[in-house]
């Protein structure tokens, strides 16, 4: 859809049609797993929804508050694991790193903060699993997504 849209360097199609149009966000009402990782620091999240059929991700999604970098990468990284097995998936996180190439330290922020919440959704259906009571798994984030090194010049940051 956006093949023809002129791109500013840094930026593919992919990533365009991520933003525009997110893949697999909102809420899942059947679930195997829901996970959150949470920036305490920013208040940023991302919680993870996950339904499993055996070992493999029959349906996935997210949802966030976070910026527009935890969109794409959540987006993405749900297309990318959908309807393949639990190994595949522990092997994408590494991928999607691969595939987003040199990132910030911001951006690297947002992308672990997706990444920890689908580990956090594995967590909960593993405790489910082994009869703990829990209505989802938090992990909370080391590091923030808060963007450094940029100073306020006034009140419209002018």
């Amino acid at each position: 859809m956006y093949k023809d849209v002129k791109m500013p360097d840094g930026m593919n199609h992919e990533i365009l049609e991520h933003l525009m149009n997110p893949k697999n966000y909102g809420k899942l009402d059947e679930t195997s797993g829901v996970g959150v990782a949470l920036d305490e620091k920013t208040k940023e999240y991302v919680i993870f929804y996950t339904l499993l059929d055996g070992d493999v991700i029959k349906n996935v999604s997210f949802a966030t508050n976070g910026c527009q970098d935890t969109l794409v990468i959540g987006s993405m990284f749900t297309e990318m694991i959908k309807d393949n097995d639990l190994d595949y998936a522990n092997g994408a996180i590494q991928k999607m790193h691969e595939k987003l190439g040199k990132m910030s330290k911001q951006q690297q922020a947002c992308a672990d903060i997706v990444f920890s919440s689908f580990i956090a959704s594995m967590k909960n259906f593993e405790n489910l699993s082994n009869g703990k009571e829990e209505e989802l798994h938090i992990l909370k984030m080391k590091e923030s997504c808060e963007a450094t090194g940029m100073e306020s010049k006034g009140k419209n940051n002018e």
